[in-house]
């Protein structure tokens, strides 16, 4: 396969205005997501909903596409960003990053082309991580997944995705909100309409589950921190500060 990764952003955010620029140990978020990416060797770009997005990424070397603020979701902005940069179809799968996560680990990405590769039937793929804390069941801002998982095994498909809480015995699968797709399958996918049941759960990957599309799910260690409001800005610039101190400057 030849993937691409591409992380759609832009400045309208409620809970936290102008997120993308948000400094984070004097690099803008939006950057250090990129930078993240990068490591992974594969080709990466940002789908910007705004210019500022587009300058801050290219003052750094990097490359960014600028889309119609008004498109509705993440994954209509990383088709559109992916029409601009490869309208030949040369890449057969895109990778959806976050530009929200500055410090998530390059290999979540391949782990993602990894799982398309390997599962022929995969239209989508996407990551699990354990529970972090036992109140992460009853949190409706935790989404959990419902994979069919065998003791021992690391990837399995996804039968459902919700915000409620889980009956039973076992584990309880925290969703990570990265995502991979075939390119056929994001074409298809954009161009439905809003599912029942996505609008119900108001999770977009359900509409995928509706279509009858495939959703596999691989398991890694942990979350990674997502900065989604002030709380998570600070934790960022405390993981930030403590990068400098050591020397780790990714």
């Amino acid at each position: 396969m030849n993937p691409l990764i591409l992380i759609p952003a832009r400045m309208a955010a409620t809970r936290l205005p102008n997120k993308p620029l948000a400094d984070i140990g004097g690099v803008p978020m939006i950057v250090r997501a990129y930078r993240q990416a990068a490591l992974s060797g594969l080709p990466v770009a940002v789908a910007a909903g705004d210019p500022e997005i587009v300058a801050a990424i290219e003052a750094d070397g990097g490359v960014a596409v600028l889309t119609d603020p008004d498109l509705p979701s993440g994954s209509d902005r990383i088709r559109a960003a992916l029409d601009t940069i490869d309208p030949e179809g040369r890449h057969d799968a895109v990778i959806n990053l976050q530009g929200d996560m500055p410090f998530a680990d390059p290999g979540l990405a391949t782990a993602c082309a990894a799982l398309l590769h390997g599962e022929p039937a995969c239209d989508i793929a996407t990551l699990i991580a354990p529970e972090a804390d036992v109140s992460d069941r009853t949190n409706p801002d935790v989404v959990k997944a419902v994979v069919a998982l065998s003791e021992g095994q690391h990837h399995g498909r996804a039968l459902y995705f919700t915000r409620s809480t889980l009956f039973g015995d076992g584990p309880i699968w925290r969703h990570i909100g990265l995502y991979g797709y075939r390119r056929a399958a994001l074409e298809r996918f954009c161009v439905a309409p809003p599912s029942p049941l996505e609008r119900r759960e108001k999770l977009e990957q359900l509409r995928a589950l509706e279509m009858g599309l495939q959703i596999w799910a691989a398991v890694i260690d942990e979350a990674p921190l997502s900065v989604d409001n002030p709380d998570d800005l600070a934790a960022a610039r405390a993981i930030a500060g403590r990068q400098q101190a050591t020397g780790d400057r990714q």
